[in-house]
C-alpha cells in the first residue's frame, strides 16, 4: 500500500518556542526529522504547518509543505487537514519534535497497519510501542512518570496486537508493589506515531472527545472509548523527543558527536 508522511509543525511551545526552526546543529530541527521520514518506504513527506516561517524553512532545504488552519487543536487536525486531497492508503502521523525516530520503525508501523486493515477485525489506526526496559537513549523515564503514556496490549496469535488502554499512570499496576519502585519490564511505552487509512483519518476528527480523553487528556483515547481498535507493533527503543531547551542542546551534543566521529 501507497503511504504518505505528514508532520504537522506549529511555531509557538510553552517550553521551546519555535522549536521547528531552532538550527544550531546548522539545520532546522524540522528538516532533521525531514529527512528521518524520507529514509522510509513512505512515497511523499509532507510538513503541515500554519506558520510561514517553518514553510519558507522547509522550501529553503527542498522539502514539501502545505499551510492548514491556524484554529487546530492537535496536530492529529492538522494532518487531517493536509491528508484531504490526498489518494494515498496510508497516512502516518509523525511528530515533528522527534528528529532521531528510526526509518525502519517507521516503514514497520506501514507494514502493520497495512495488515491491520485487512485483518478480519480491521483496526481503526495503529500505533507504535516500546518496552521501558528499553536501551538509555530511548528516553523512556520510569513507569511511574505521568508524562510517559503506558499501554496494555492484547496477545494476539495472528501477530497484530491491539491496545487495550493509554494512561499516565502506571498500567498494568502491580499490586505488590505498593509504595516500592515500580520494575520497568513488562510495562510499554507509547511512541506517539500513528498511522490511519484515509478515510479513518477523516473519520477522526469527527469522533466526539469521551470521558476517558477528557481525564486522560490522550486524543488515542477517543478511538477506544467509539469502539473501535488501535493496532500496535513493539520496537525495541522510542526516540528522545525534544520538549524542552536541555532536550535540544542534548540532542545536538548527539548529533555532533555522530557527525564528527
Amino acid at each position: 500500500m501507497n503511504a504518505v508522511i505528514i508532520i504537522p509543525a506549529r511555531y509557538a511551545s510553552s517550553r521551546l518556542p519555535g522549536k521547528p526552526l531552532l538550527n544550531e546543529t546548522g539545520k532546522p530541527l524540522i528538516q532533521h526529522t525531514y529527512e528521518r521520514a524520507k529514509k522510509s518506504v513512505a512515497e511523499r513527506v509532507i510538513v503541515a504547518t500554519d506558520d510561514a516561517r517553518i514553510a519558507e524553512a522547509v522550501a529553503g532545504f527542498g522539502g514539501d509543505a502545505v499551510m492548514t488552519s491556524a484554529s487546530h487543536e492537535s496536530g492529529t487536525a492538522r494532518v487531517a487537514e493536509a491528508a484531504r486531497d490526498l489518494s494515498a492508503e496510508i497516512i502516518i502521523n509523525m511528530q515533528g519534535d522527534e528528529p532521531e525516530t528510526n526509518p525502519d520503525h517507521l516503514n514497520q508501523l506501514i507494514d502493520l497497519h497495512a495488515n491491520a486493515m485487512n485483518a478480519s477485525v480491521p483496526a481503526f489506526a495503529s500505533t507504535l510501542v516500546c518496552p521501558f526496559a528499553a536501551t538509555p537513549i530511548s528516553g523512556s523515564g520510569s513507569p511511574e512518570d505521568s508524562a510517559c503514556v503506558k499501554v496494555v496490549l492484547s496477545r494476539d496469535p495472528a501477530g497484530i496486537r491491539r491496545a487495550l488502554y493509554f494512561s499516565r499512570a502506571v498500567v498494568p499496576y502491580p499490586r505488590e508493589a505498593a509504595g516500592m519502585v515500580i520494575d520497568p519490564t513488562g510495562h510499554f511505552l507509547h511512541i506517539g506515531i500513528y498511522a490511519f487509512s484515509r478515510e479513518s483519518l477523516q473519520q477522526f476528527t469527527q469522533l466526539p472527545i469521551g470521558s476517558l480523553e477528557d481525564v486522560e487528556k490522550l486524543e488515542q483515547l477517543r478511538i477506544l472509548e467509539a469502539g473501535q481498535s488501535i493496532a500496535a507493533s513493539v520496537v525495541e527503543n522510542a526516540p528522545p523527543g525534544i520538549d524542552t531547551p536541555e532536550d535540544y542542546t542534548a540532542f545536538v551534543k548527539r548529533y555532533c558527536t555522530t557527525a564528527n566521529a
